[in-house]
């Protein structure tokens, strides 16, 4: 963690219930961040579906600083500061594959292999009284971790250890099989918020009455019907919410339809989820698949245990259904089920949404130096039979983020809302906002653990 002499003004402070503005609008502010958190922090670079064969590349920028993450082989993948030790050139931009394996500058021609090591310079004799050799001018590494199907890099000279960083969300990626999951599709938007701001919009599930009423019936009735009895519980107050350690979090389900202990089996609860389940298909394609729905739609008309219920009886379906196929799942126990449509938040900028067997994934970082916008990324994942042939992931860049071609219902209404947000945080009327004690303890969790980056004086 960092320390730092910069003043710190009120407009950046964290508050016991709330937050300043200036923390989503200050270029100051947003200039700190990049050199004390992105520079330094563990974050992913990108997932392994987007390097599968040696050779493969992706860049992945941030801020001033770029790297290349290479496939070297099947076992070795690596990550370079993204810079011609020559000249400075960038060596690669986007994604794709080295011509016969080799990293070549586009400038004046210098060669390395996919290991960095230097066996071209054009007109060695002219460098350093012609004493400069290959050894001289290696790529300069950027530190590295493989980890659940993604590559995380860290610009810093000694980045914190990453087992201590990762070991608060592990057990949940490992029993949710996160590094199992494949691509499915992925979509880029460049948005007209701050990064957190985009985030943060998904650390609560405090929002779907109002933004998503389709998903809620009952809350749907509470905003638009004005038909609320204060204190009487919502669809969404059985969520479970957690601030850990090293900035991370999550938010899981308490109790559920699922997995509920109901064991009283009624033909209208396998229609709810059915229901329910289709709507996560056609609107969003991500959590619940087709497939999905249709093990559901197959439990219509069969006998139910004594002492079960549709909600048991459909995930025994759903895990006999993957074994048929071959298909790797999450560990089979109640605490995996419960975060089945929760969340899993890894630090600073990677949100981890499980359901079944495939998770929804969102990567949010800045767009360049200005702190009203941001690259937001939604990764869906599945997991596939081994004998599938699963296509390098590349993203479908969004162009119109209210089109409803390119991106469904539920994505387009959540993103309706991030630009607003950032207006209104630049209002002179408005210095703090404020935070919900319960729904919103991962935003809180997430700041402070920000500040501890950046040095902030004691609270």
């Amino acid at each position: 963690m960092s320390n730092t002499d910069t003043e710190w003004p009120e407009s950046w402070q964290v508050y016991a219930h709330g937050l300043a503005t200036g923390r989503y609008t200050d270029p100051a502010f947003s200039q700190l961040e990049f050199d004390k958190l992105w520079n330094q922090v563990w974050q992913v670079a990108c997932r392994l579906d987007e390097i599968p064969t040696a050779g493969d590349y992706t860049t992945y920028d941030i801020g001033r600083q770029s790297a290349t993450v290479v496939r070297v082989d099947d076992n070795t993948v690596k990550a370079y500061f993204n810079a011609c030790p020559h000249r400075g050139t960038a060596l690669s931009e986007g994604c794709g594959a080295f011509e016969q394996n080799r990293i070549m500058c586009p400038f004046h021609g210098w060669k390395w292999d996919l290991n960095g090591n230097n066996f071209f310079i054009m007109e060695p004799q002219e460098f350093k009284d012609g004493k400069l050799t290959s050894e001289d001018v290696p790529l300069k590494e950027v530190h590295s971790r493989v980890y659940a199907g993604f590559v995380f890099i860290s610009f810093a000279p000694t980045p914190e250890d990453f087992d201590e960083f990762i070991a608060p969300v592990k057990g949940f990626l490992e029993d949710l099989a996160v590094g199992d999951m494949r691509h499915y599709w992925w979509r880029r938007i460049e948005g007209d918020c701050n990064w957190k701001v985009a985030q943060e919009a998904f650390f609560e599930t405090y929002h779907v009455p109002c933004t998503h009423p389709q998903l809620d019936p009952l809350g749907k009735k509470v905003i638009y019907e004005d038909l609320h009895n204060p204190g009487a519980p919502l669809q969404h107050a059985h969520v479970q919410y957690e601030g850990l350690e090293q900035g991370h979090g999550r938010f899981y389900a308490g109790e559920k339809p699922m997995s509920s202990s109901d064991t009283t089996a009624k033909p209208e609860q396998l229609e709810y989820m059915i229901e329910h389940m289709q709507h996560l298909v056609d609107e969003m394609d991500a959590m619940v698949l087709q497939r999905d729905v249709d093990v559901a739609v197959g439990l219509r008309g069969k006998p139910v245990a004594e002492g079960s219920s549709y909600g048991a009886e459909f995930i025994k379906a759903i895990y006999a259904d993957a074994a048929g196929e071959q298909r790797p799942m999450p560990v089979p126990k109640p605490e995996t089920a419960a975060m089945w449509g929760g969340e899993v938040f890894i630090f600073p900028n990677l949100l981890i949404l499980p359901n079944l067997g495939n998770v929804m994934m969102y990567r949010i970082r800045p767009n360049g130096d200005d702190p009203n916008k941001c690259i937001f990324e939604i990764f869906s994942t599945t997991t596939y039979s081994p004998a599938t042939d699963v296509p390098r992931a590349e993203p479908m860049i969004v162009t119109d983020a209210t089109d409803p071609e390119q991106l469904l219902l539920i994505p387009r209404q959540d993103f309706g809302n991030v630009a607003r947000i950032q207006r209104g945080l630049h209002s002179l009327g408005l210095k703090k906002i404020w935070l919900a004690k319960h729904h919103e303890v991962m935003i809180l969790n997430m700041h402070r653990w920000l500040d501890k980056y950046l040095g902030a004086p004691e609270a």
